[in-house]
């Protein structure tokens, strides 16, 4: 089963109540537990701060069932989310989000004028190559734009490239993923063209705003 099969059951499964926790592996030791039950939620501890950055219209890529990008049109701001989940678009459609299913490195509606982006839930692994990501999105923001990302706290391993899925019942498959310590920013920004701005922690969570330089 593909890594992206596995997402899509597991959010279906999230979002009808039943227990859809799986994990990915890579190589290296590094280790990442997923929790889709906590998306399918109205709001999970630390969003509040998360959102209230958003002040224009913003990207939520890897949206999800559309947590961050309903609470964002239920407050009137305009936003857009994109995933590569079926099932994740069509869930965050029916909370009343807009949402495509899109791959960020695929032609993207608004490039190089978001004002926000949004990589919250450890997205910023999407692809398996946090360069790869970051410079697209310096791509798809405007000039004075903001992207809001979720990093893994400090001291956490350092990874990127392909892991494997493991569910409870046995299936799993490949995926690529990284996973991007708190420390590991400075120099990750620098070569992206990317400038942090600030650095935050919530409810066990840790955030970053950059801008492009």
């Amino acid at each position: 089963m593909s890594g992206v099969a596995v997402f899509d059951s597991a959010i279906s499964r999230a979002a009808a109540g039943v227990p859809a926790a799986f994990t990915a592996h890579h190589a290296g030791g590094g280790l990442l537990r997923f929790d889709p039950g906590a998306w399918c939620r109205d709001v999970v501890a630390g969003d509040t701060a998360l959102l209230g950055r958003c002040t224009g219209p913003t990207l939520d890529v890897g949206c999800g069932p559309g947590r961050l990008t309903g609470a964002l049109a239920g407050s009137g701001r305009p936003a857009l989310g994109i995933d590569i989940s079926a099932a994740a678009v069509r869930l965050a459609r029916q909370r009343g989000a807009i949402a495509l299913r899109r791959d960020v490195f695929d032609p993207v509606p608004g490039s190089g004028r978001w004002r926000h982006l949004l990589l919250a839930d450890g997205n910023i692994g999407i692809g398996g190559d946090p360069h790869r990501l970051l410079l697209r999105c310096r791509e798809l923001l405007g000039a004075d734009g903001r992207l809001h990302a979720e990093l893994a706290p400090p001291g956490t391993a350092a990874w990127s490239g392909v892991a494997t899925v493991r569910t409870p019942d046995g299936r799993g498959g490949p995926l690529l993923w990284a996973s991007v310590p708190v420390g590991d920013l400075p120099a990750l920004a620098a070569a992206t063209c990317l400038r942090v701005i600030e650095t935050w922690t919530e409810a066990g969570r840790w955030f970053t705003t950059l801008t492009p330089r």
